[in-house]
């Protein structure tokens, strides 16, 4: 196996440090991503790790890796664009707007339509103020907004915004997903996660919903969106659900760039 100090575009070496195109797996956390790198590489077991640019759980795709003197310089990684692959799930929403959430709204999303979701796509395109996601690593009053969200504090915090830019947002295509396939999408990468993130629970509410034996389908869309860093893919979702006035949210999340590090050479 070809060392990671020798991978063609997966390392680029400066004067400031290493910096690595990891892929993150679904299920994982960047954490996760990280210990798994540090188990392959002996060389780099007692190297300073970080990461730039977080991924949830039920993302996956380029993870910037900074290792030992790069991390001088996080901040400037931090701030690269990032393009994703949004995979948009009409019919549900949740707290987390993502499937690793509970389900809090249901609606019927079967009257949607090309030019409708285009037309409100188009709105997200630019210079936009956007709500940080109740549950998300942004700190109030000294907690992250998701500490504050999983004790139900939420209702005496203000949401607090940022301003970011929306370079390309495209549909890609729509389809349709039959209900005991997005049952099992949902089971199978559920328990992909480890550590506490109400899987359990998480569970049990989906499949009230859900049935492994429903006839229904579920209307979604493919997302292209090359955006600012800070920018949440998953709010977008969520956002374009609540202007079509049909509760969506994110059934699958690719980041496929950062700044001019590409999924394609990504290590896996």
């Amino acid at each position: 196996m070809q060392g990671l100090l020798n991978t063609d575009m997966a390392a680029k070496r400066s004067s400031t440090g290493q910096v690595l195109n990891l892929y993150k797996n679904l299920g994982e956390t960047p954490r996760e991503r990280l210990e798994r790198l540090r188990g392959r590489e002996r060389h780099l077991e007692h190297e300073v790790l970080s990461y730039a640019g977080r991924l949830d759980p039920m993302a996956e795709g380029v993870l910037l890796c900074l290792v030992g003197s790069a991390n001088k310089r996080r901040e400037a990684y931090l701030e690269l664009s990032k393009e994703y692959m949004l995979d948009v799930l009409f019919g549900f929403s949740t707290d987390t707007y993502d499937i690793l959430g509970r389900v809090m709204e249901t609606g019927d999303g079967g009257g949607i339509a090309r030019e409708r979701v285009v037309k409100v796509l188009n709105q997200f395109r630019g210079e936009l103020s956007q709500q940080y996601p109740p549950f998300s690593s942004k700190v109030v009053e000294g907690k992250s907004l998701f500490e504050w969200a999983r004790s139900n504090s939420l209702s005496s915090l203000v949401l607090p915004s940022r301003s970011v830019t929306v370079y390309e947002i495209a549909l890609e295509g729509l389809y349709k997903v039959e209900e005991p396939d997005l049952l099992a999408y949902i089971q199978e990468n559920i328990g992909k996660v480890n550590g506490d993130f109400r899987q359990e629970e998480v569970l049990r509410l989906w499949e009230r919903h859900l049935k492994a034996s429903g006839k229904r389908n579920f209307p979604c869309a493919t997302v292209k969106i090359s955006c600012s860093s800070g920018t949440y893919a998953r709010s977008i979702s969520h956002g374009l659900g609540a202007e079509l006035g049909i509760p969506a949210l994110t059934l699958h999340l690719l980041r496929t760039k950062v700044g001019d590090f590409s999924v394609d050479k990504s290590l896996r």
